[in-house]
C-alpha cells in the first residue's frame, strides 16, 4: 500500500547529435528513473523532434514520512549504534520493524540491506579516512565465506522459515552474542593482539566458516556477519576490540552491499515497500553512523558493552511478550536450545582462545601483545 502519489513534470532533451531515436530516448529515461524506485511511473510524450516531456508519478518524501516517521527517529539511535559497536544498524531496525511495527521480516531484511549499504558505507569511509587499524585478513576470508552464506540464506533458508521463526531466531542469536561479549569483558586482565598471530591455513578456514554462518544470518535478517567476525577475532584469536570493532563495520558494509545487489538484481528486486522506509531514513544514517564511529572513541568500552547487553536483552524480552501467543511448546524448546547452544559455543571459543594464546606465546615469545585492564 503506497502513499498517495504526487505528480511532477520533468523535461529531458535529446538532440540529433546523440543519434538515438525517440523510443530509445524514452526507454532509457524511464529505466534511469525507475532504477531508484520501482514504484515510479514515467509517462513520456514527444512535442517536437528534439524535445520530450516526461511526467513522473512517485510517492513524495513527506507523505512517506507521515506514515513512517517512527523509523526515522529510531534510526538516529540505530545508526549511532552501528557506528559505535560491532552490531549493524539492522540489529536495531529489524526487531523494531518486525515486533513493534508488524512489518514482514522480508521487508525489514531488504530495508536493512539498503540502509546499511549507505550508513555503514559512510562509517567505512570514516574508518578508512581516519586510518584506523583493521584486520584485513578477517575482512578477506570472512567476506569470501559470507558471499556463499548470503546466497544460501537468501535462496534456500529464507524460503524454509516462517516469519515467527525469523523474528525469534534473530533476537535469540543476538542475545547469545551479548553473552559472548560478557564473557569477553569479565576477565580482569586480558592479553590481546593487534592482528591475528601466525595466521595460517587453519585460521583462514575458521574465518571462512564464520563468514559462511554470518552470511547465512545476514541473508535472513540483514545482519550477522559482523558479530560472527567480532566473536571469532576477540574470543578465539584474542584480537583487540579496538581492531575487531572497526573490522566488523567494514566487513558488514561490504557484505550488505552484496546482499542489496543480490536481492535487487539477481532475485528480481527488493520488496517494493522497503523503498518507502529507505527514503525517510537515508538522510539520517549518512550523518549519524559516521558520527557514532567518532563518538565511540570517547566512551569507555564497558559503556558500549552495556549498551549491547541492554539492547539485546530488551529485544528478546519484547519478542517473547509480543509473540507469546504464537510460540508453541516446540518453539519454546527451540529457543532454549539455540540459547544454550550459543552459550556453549561462545564459552568453548573463550576457553580455546586462552589455550591458543598460551601456545602462541610459548612458540613466539617475540609476539607483540597488549594487556588490557578491565575497569569495573
Amino acid at each position: 500500500q503506497n502513499p498517495r502519489p504526487y505528480t511532477a513534470d520533468t523535461t529531458c532533451y535529446c538532440t540529433n547529435d546523440l543519434d538515438v531515436d525517440t523510443q530509445n530516448c524514452m526507454e532509457n529515461f524511464t529505466r534511469a528513473m525507475t532504477t531508484f524506485d520501482p514504484n515510479l511511473e514515467v509517462k513520456c510524450s514527444c512535442t517536437d523532434q528534439n524535445k520530450y516531456i516526461c511526467n513522473q508519478t512517485v510517492p513524495g518524501f513527506f507523505e512517506d514520512f507521515q506514515d513512517k516517521y517512527v523509523m526515522t527517529i529510531t534510526m538516529i539511535f540505530g545508526a549511532m549504534v552501528a557506528g559505535m559497536t560491532s552490531e549493524g544498524g539492522g540489529a536495531v531496525s529489524f526487531p523494531v520493524m518486525t515486533l513493534a511495527l508488524k512489518v514482514d521480516p522480508r521487508i525489514a531484511r531488504d530495508y536493512a540491506f539498503m540502509l546499511q549499504s549507505i550508513g555503514m558505507g559512510a562509517s567505512m569511509f570514516t574508518i578508512l579516512w581516519m586510518r584506523i587499524k583493521l584486520e584485513y585478513r578477517s575482512i578477506v576470508f570472512c567476506s569470501l565465506g559470507a558471499f556463499l552464506g548470503l546466497i544460501f540464506g537468501l535462496e534456500v533458508l529464507d524460503e524454509l522459515l516462517c516469519p515467527v521463526q525469523k523474528k525469534l531466531g534473530f533476537v535469540t542469536i543476538w542475545f547469545s552474542f551479548a553473552f559472548a561479549l560478557y564473557l569477553l569483558n569479565r576477565e580482569q586482565k586480558r592479553t590481546t593482539f593487534d592482528e591475528i598471530p601466525n595466521c595460517g591455513p587453519w585460521k583462514a578456514g575458521v574465518l571462512l566458516i564464520a563468514g559462511f554462518f554470518g552470511g547465512t544470518f545476514t541473508g535472513i535478517a540483514g545482519s550477522g556477519v559482523d558479530i560472527c567476525s567480532f566473536s571469532i577475532l576477540t574470543l578465539l584469536f584474542r584480537v583487540s576490540e579496538k581492531v575487531a570493532t572497526p573490522t566488523s563495520v567494514v566487513l558488514m558494509a561490504i557484505n550488505t552491499c552484496a546482499g542489496f545487489y543480490w536481492r535487487d538484481v539477481q532475485m528480481g528486486g527488493v520488496e517494493p515497500e522497503a523503498w518507502g522506509w529507505f527514503k525517510v531514513c537515508v538522510p539520517i544514517v549518512v550523518i549519524f553512523a559516521p558520527l557514532g564511529s567518532i563518538i565511540a572513541s570517547y566512551f569507555h568500552r564497558q559503556v558500549l558493552a552495556w549498551l549491547v547487553y541492554v539492547l539485546d536483552t530488551l529485544a528478546l524480552i519484547t519478542a517473547l511478550i509480543v509473540l507469546a501467543d504464537k510460540i508453541s511448546i516446540y518453539g519454546g524448546l527451540a529457543i532454549a536450545g539455540i540459547m544454550i547452544a550459543g552459550f556453549l559455543l561462545f564459552s568453548f571459543m573463550a576457553g580455546a582462545g586462552k589455550k591458543l594464546l598460551e601456545k602462541e606465546q610459548n612458540s613466539r615469545p617475540d609476539l607483540q601483545v597488549k594487556e588490557i585492564q578491565v575497569k569495573q
